[in-house]
């Protein structure tokens, strides 16, 4: 996909793994349905790309209710990666979206053992029209699977491996905050195939109705996002863009312009917004007009060359 630019505006665009991307602000996965719902609200070719809501082999009913919560400042969910399938994707949801020609099209990949990663990433690779795939590795809201991936570097470097031999299609690898050493987990995955890291996922966390005594979420725990975590995100991906070669997404409470040039600054190639669009369905479209504002008034002519800028003195 070639992306072209208005004459004398500032070149907002991006390349990872060798996608172009019209600007750097993603729709995060588990925050935007399969794209095709926030069409009547969103300019969905004006954003860099989208991630789907994550996909397994077969469908996924996800956790009981209550499964949200509003904290001071952020959110917790327990969905449970409640999911179509595969197979219904490419099928029901893929063919429309595809439709939107300039829409880079993540779809994020879900699964229990190293199986059922690479069966959903064999059924997706029939699907036309997916740029790349994000394997969630760093899911806290479900009984097995999930983080377990991602917190373990045997198991993280066997799970990529086994993605990395199903697909010849770009490979991101999103990674769990909840480890001793975000760089160990970034630099496993690189050596192990993957061609961008996206971080982070969210922060294992809880809340306790203290009328009733009883969890705020019927998980008990949960996954917190939102501005709380984004100073901690900055210094992970700060950390991740640090320790390797290969291109590095930030996420984690994004929900300004200032924000996403935050974590350009600290290493990331492009964001992910995700916990914005619950409070604002518009938020990612409304960051890209921001973006291109702040270009214009700092007379930034190629937003890229902001990656990894932090002044040190």
């Amino acid at each position: 996909m070639t992306i072209s630019q208005t004459p004398g505006a500032p070149d907002m665009s991006v390349t990872i793994a060798g996608i172009e991307l019209r600007n750097p602000v993603i729709a995060a996965s588990g925050t935007f349905g399969y794209g095709v719902e926030f069409d009547d609200v969103v300019h969905l070719e004006k954003l860099g790309g989208i991630v789907v809501k994550g996909l397994s082999r077969e469908p996924m009913a996800g956790n009981p209710p209550p499964r949200l919560y509003e904290t001071a400042a952020g959110m917790l969910n327990a969905i449970g990666l409640q999911n179509i399938g595969a197979r219904a994707f490419i099928e029901e949801k893929l063919p429309a979206l595809r439709q939107k020609r300039k829409v880079v099209i993540i779809a994020n990949v879900f699964g229990y053992t190293r199986e059922d990663y690479e069966r959903t990433i064999q059924i997706l690779n029939e699907g036309e029209g997916i740029a790349a795939y994000e394997l969630n590795v760093s899911c806290p809201n479900t009984a097995q699977g999930g983080m377990q991936f991602g917190s373990d570097p045997r198991l993280l470097d066997e799970v990529v491996s086994t993605a990395r031999r199903a697909t010849q299609r770009p490979l991101i690898v999103k990674l769990s905050p909840n480890v001793t050493s975000i760089a160990q987990m970034a630099r496993v995955s690189q050596e192990a195939g993957a061609n961008v890291v996206s971080l982070v996922n969210t922060f294992m966390a809880m809340a306790i109705d203290t009328e009733t005594r009883k969890p705020r979420i019927s998980n008990v725990t949960a996954g917190l996002s939102g501005p709380a975590i984004k100073p901690i995100a900055v210094r992970m991906v700060y950390d991740a863009a640090h320790a390797v070669k290969i291109p590095v997404v930030g996420m984690g409470g994004i929900s300004t312009a200032s924000d996403v040039i935050e974590f350009l600054l600290a290493g990331a190639a492009a964001v992910q917004i995700g916990t914005a669009s619950y409070w604002d369905p518009c938020a990612t479209e409304k960051i890209v007009d921001e973006l291109n504002k702040y270009c214009v008034d700092h007379e930034i002519g190629r937003l890229a060359e902001l990656t990894g800028g932090l002044v040190m003195d």
